[in-house]
Parts: structure tokens; sequence; C-alpha cells
């Protein structure tokens, strides 16, 4: 039984987050065109919302071109290493905290492990694996730049988001993510919601920004950067394998968004329900529910930046991740550390 809930709860996830994909890609073009003055996807379907679906196919349908010097295995593996890595840091979040269905209470997280904290990074750190193989193997010296580019990014940031991640478990005081969604729950002078995002400001901020170096997006897409590296590691890739990184990069936005929600925004906790009197039934639906809108936001948020700021050199990201980030997390970390010996 434990085994068939199990698989209906990845096969639900892995479902929601596929769908969340395409109405992402969908999202992003049309508010893009809103901001650029321009009309974006309006001809498959109403207001062109089977766009994406029609990008899928055109994708599947074409050839898969291999340059004749490229390491065949390694090409063809990386972008597999992508979205495996991407899908799979899903895993440990929580969209919910209970909900009792046909007798059965159900935990709405897929693997409720005990340090859901060290997954996430463990598994984030293997990303850019991905990318960095897929421009090596490729045979081609701008692929082989973006993966450079993708290697040093990770240096220069991971450090940071890891420091604004102790933060918050030192506040939260556990490694499960659950637990850190609870602790959240509570209240700072009876009205505040006790978010990490109003507990540790600062950590919330870098992470937010190393979040955008980790999804390779704009301002911080220097992996692709078209202008000097004709699509950075991807040059090389098409068809089915180049649709591959896309849905990757995508569902790498999703999770980002989901991780910022459960670490910092309440995760699914809602204030003030607790006053409402709701059956618990309605209180695990509103929670499922509030986390969605949450991830929303976020994703929106992720978007119009995109649109709002330019792309930053490659030294004035080496410069932010080192010379900016990097000191400010570790005073905030120290900080933290001393707020909570002297309480």
């Amino acid at each position: 039984m434990e085994i068939l809930i199990s698989l209906i709860r990845i096969c639900v996830v892995l479902g929601v987050v596929l769908l969340l994909v395409v109405v992402l890609v969908w999202s992003e073009r049309r508010i893009s065109a809103a901001i650029q003055n321009r009309i974006g996807p309006n001809r498959v379907g109403p207001n062109g919302i089977l766009q994406p679906v029609a990008d899928v196919l055109k994708l599947l349908m074409k050839e898969d071109i291999v340059p004749k010097n490229a390491n065949r295995t390694i090409h063809d593996l990386a972008p597999i290493i992508s979205i495996g890595v991407a899908l799979s840091t899903f895993a440990v979040i929580p969209v919910g905290n209970t909900i009792e269905l046909f007798g059965t209470t159900i935990k709405l997280q897929i693997a409720d492990v005990n340090i859901g904290i060290l997954y996430i990074l463990a598994l984030t750190s293997m990303g850019v694996y991905g990318v960095t193989l897929a421009g090596w193997s490729s045979n081609n010296k701008y692929s082989l730049l973006g993966g450079l580019r993708s290697s040093a990014q990770l240096i220069s940031y991971e450090l940071s988001m890891g420091l604004s991640i102790i933060g918050v478990l030192l506040v939260s005081g556990s490694l499960r993510l659950d637990e850190i969604v609870e602790h959240q729950g509570s209240y700072i002078w009876g009205w505040l919601p006790a978010w990490n995002m109003f507990l540790q400001p600062v950590a919330f901020i870098t992470f937010v920004v190393a979040a955008f170096a980790e999804t390779n997006r704009l301002p911080f897409d220097l992996p692709e950067a078209e202008p000097e590296l004709v699509g950075g590691y991807h040059t090389e890739y098409s068809g089915l394998k180049f649709g591959l990184f896309m849905l990757s990069e995508y569902a790498n936005i999703v999770t980002a968004s989901a991780v910022i929600v459960t670490l910092f925004l309440g995760g699914y906790n809602v204030p003030f329900i607790e006053q409402a009197g709701l059956s618990a039934f309605t209180v695990s639906i509103l929670q499922v529910g509030a986390f969605c809108f949450k991830v929303l936001c976020v994703l929106l948020f992720i978007i119009l930046i995109r649109w709002t700021l330019p792309r930053f050199r490659y030294d004035q990201l080496m410069n932010l991740g080192w010379k900016v980030m990097l000191p400010i997390t570790l005073a905030n970390l120290l900080v933290t550390g001393f707020v909570i010996v002297a309480l």
C-alpha cells in the first residue's frame, strides 16, 4: 500500500511539474511580449495556449544531429543528467502537511528524509555536470566556454547559497524541510507570520540571487549568452536532446521557486487559518493551494526580472559572488549565531 501511495505521489508531482513547465513557457512568451509591446504567440489554439505543444512536436520530429568529432556517449548522457537532476530535486519538497483520503493519512511529500536540505544541495551541485559535459562533449569551443562558465558560476554562488541556508537551519533547528515549514507557522508579536523572509532577510535576498545563477536565468545566463557564445553549452544540440535541456531549465525554475517558498515564504502555511475553524480536509486543500499560489508568484517575479535587468558581464558575476555575497552571508551567519546564543 505504501509503495502504491508513493508511486501515485510521484506521478502526480511529475505531472503537475511538467504541466507547469508548459504553462510557464507560454506565460513567459506572453509576458515578455507585453513588456516589449509585441503580440506573442496567438496562432495555435486560443491566445496561443497550444504553442508549447506545437513546439514539443516540432522538436520531436527534428533530426538528431551530432558533430563528427563529438564524444557521442557523453553527448547523449548530458541532457539526461540535467533533466534527471531537475525533476529529482522536487522529491523532498512538502507541498502540504497531510491529507486523509479513504481512511488513510497521506503525507504530501514524496520523500520524507531527515536531511532534506543536504539532498537539495547535493542534487543542485550535480546539475552542473550536465551543462559542463554537454559543452565538453560537443567538441565546439563556444560550447566548451559555456560549460566552463557554468562551472565557474557554480563555485561563485554555491558557497553563498549554502551559507544563506545555514542561517535558516540555525533559526529552525532542523534539516528536515517539513519541520522548517512548521517552524514558520508561528507568529512574531502575535500577528506577523514567522516566515524566514522576515527572520532572515539577508539570507533570503542572497538565496534568491544565487537561485537566478543556479537556474542560468537572466541576468546570470552566462553559460548560454547568445551574443558571444552562439547558444552556449547546447549549441551543438538539436531535436529531442535540445528539448530536454529546455525542459530541464524550466523544471529547474519551478524547483527553485518551490525551494524559495519552502525555506523563506512559509511553505504551505496560511496565516491565521487555524482560527477559521475549518475541517482538516479543507485545511489540507487550502495549504496545497497556498503553496501553489506562492510558487506562481515567485515564477512571475523570475520572469519579470528577465526583462528588467541587463545581463551581467562575466567578471561582474565573479565579483558579486566572491566580493559581495560571500562576505554578506558570512556576516549574516555570525550575527544570527550571536542572536540565538544571546536569546
